[in-house]
């Protein structure tokens, strides 16, 4: 995925802590070898991008087949647990094949949306009624291809989901989901080989899904790896309410009571947490995922992000179900949220909701290297527009507050991952036709 020597002239680049006009950053092996400010003019040969460019955005939870879901599932009654039926009806129609044209065309949607980046939360391991595929990671190199296809790197989360419910066998939608024990989860997990655009990482799906006698064993696979862990951590009041009955405590102390909290876990969710729970995550330096849109369509609740930072848990975002794909909605709905839950305004400013989406967000899928404009770094570049309909009138200096609370996916111009020009002027250069193979893929689920 890397691409030449190549220089790109940045009209206003955001540095982490402020904008600034004129940046050019020199880029060679596929990241950035020297930063230039005060740079007014573009030097010769440069490749020009117009309007605020970011670091790479990165989409810290994803669901691909999820997208097959959207705007099937937004209306009528009902809770999580009846859009749950839905969502495991699309699953069982996934096969190798369709799940690799899906997360091709979901992925170059990520890129039209500025993100260089996903960690995938991948749980749909085997044939239906859970017989192995011939290659027994086959979904998830059909993701890895996928990925490689749409020009984004990936960090496979595979993911360990063993049981219905606490003390519970899989039903029949979760057999393919399911390698019987965690042993033989690690088994076929480390068969999966890590490229220069992929990650291999681990993940517990929820309590309720790996019995607590099993949740070590992830555990120290990730451990091992000093791979990323991560984990849907009380997500929904009901969960929590069957650990306390099953366990006699939350699940966020199962988990650390199991070795699975630590830097290198990131909770998804962390919804409906107790004050000790919150000082458990963050005192361990556990981060935590927010994924506000699927939090709201799911009416999953509004989780405490401001004070589970606050005691130490770094923050990243994720798009989740992918009702929208829209990291600069998922930041904004951060701290729009908390101010309807606190009705206080001001929880972070646009720079410290920007990290969340490049530099945190990256660090938690194991790319350390990767969420800034600065040399050494991999050179991802996420261009924002300043002069369409939303983000036209303020200042440039401003950029960073207009991209939070102003901009959309839509005003992404230019992607470039690696330092390859993945979307050019609002076009993907590899996938020619994103929305025809969005709805060919999931029009074949339908079918």
């Amino acid at each position: 995925m890397t691409a030449t020597s190549r220089t790109y002239w940045l009209e206003h680049a955001w540095l982490g802590t402020h904008v600034e006009p004129g940046v050019t950053v020199d880029v060679a092996g596929g990241r950035i070898t020297a930063v230039h400010r005060e740079t007014p003019a573009p030097p010769p040969g440069a490749e020009i991008l117009r309007g605020l460019t970011l670091p790479g955005l990165a989409n810290a939870h994803s669901h691909a087949f999820h997208r097959a879901l959207r705007a099937t599932v937004q209306v009528g009654s009902g809770t999580f647990w009846t859009w749950r039926e839905v969502m495991y009806s699309v699953a069982d129609r996934l096969t190798p094949e369709t799940y690799h044209r899906l997360a091709r065309a979901v992925y170059a949607e990520m890129a039209l949306a500025g993100i260089t980046a996903v960690g995938e939360f991948h749980y749909v391991h085997h044939a239906p009624g859970g017989t192995p595929y011939a290659d027994p990671n086959a979904m998830g190199e059909a993701l890895i291809e996928a990925a490689a296809d749409a020009g984004i790197r990936i960090t496979l989360l595979d993911t360990c989901y063993l049981s219905a419910g606490f003390g519970r066998r899989p039903d029949g939608h979760q057999l393919r989901f399911s390698d019987g024990t965690a042993e033989h989860w690690a088994e076929r997990c480390s068969l999966l080989k890590e490229r220069d655009h992929v990650r291999i990482g681990a993940a517990v799906h929820s309590v309720r899904a790996v019995p607590a006698g099993q949740l070590a064993t992830v555990a120290r696979w990730a451990e091992q790896r000093r791979a990323p862990l991560h984990v849907h951590l009380s997500e929904q009041t009901a969960e929590n309410d069957a650990c306390r009955q099953a366990h006699g405590r939350t699940p966020a102390r199962l988990l650390a009571d199991h070795g699975v909290l630590g830097p290198r876990t990131t909770g998804v969710h962390n919804t409906h947490l107790t004050d000790a729970d919150i000082a458990l995550i963050g005192g361990s330096g556990t981060g935590t995922c927010m994924c506000p849109t699927t939090e709201r369509d799911l009416a999953d609740g509004i989780g405490p992000a401001a004070a589970l930072q606050r005691a130490g848990s770094p923050l990243s975002l994720g798009s989740d179900s992918h009702a929208v794909i829209d990291l600069f909605e998922e930041a904004r709905a951060m701290e729009l949220d908390e101010r309807l839950r606190t009705r206080t305004r001001g929880h972070w400013t646009a720079g410290a909701l920007l990290r969340a989406a490049t530099a945190d967000g990256h660090a938690a899928l194991g790319w350390d290297d990767a969420g800034t404009l600065e040399t050494g770094a991999r050179a991802d570049l996420t261009t924002v527009v300043l002069d369409s309909v939303r983000t036209a009138g303020p200042l440039p200096r401003l950029g960073a507050e207009t991209a939070v609370f102003a901009a959309t996916a839509a005003d992404v111009r230019h992607t470039v991952v690696a330092g390859r020009h993945v979307v050019r002027d609002g076009a993907h250069t590899l996938v020619p036709d994103v929305p025809g193979a969005l709805a060919k893929a999931v029009e074949a689920l339908r079918a």
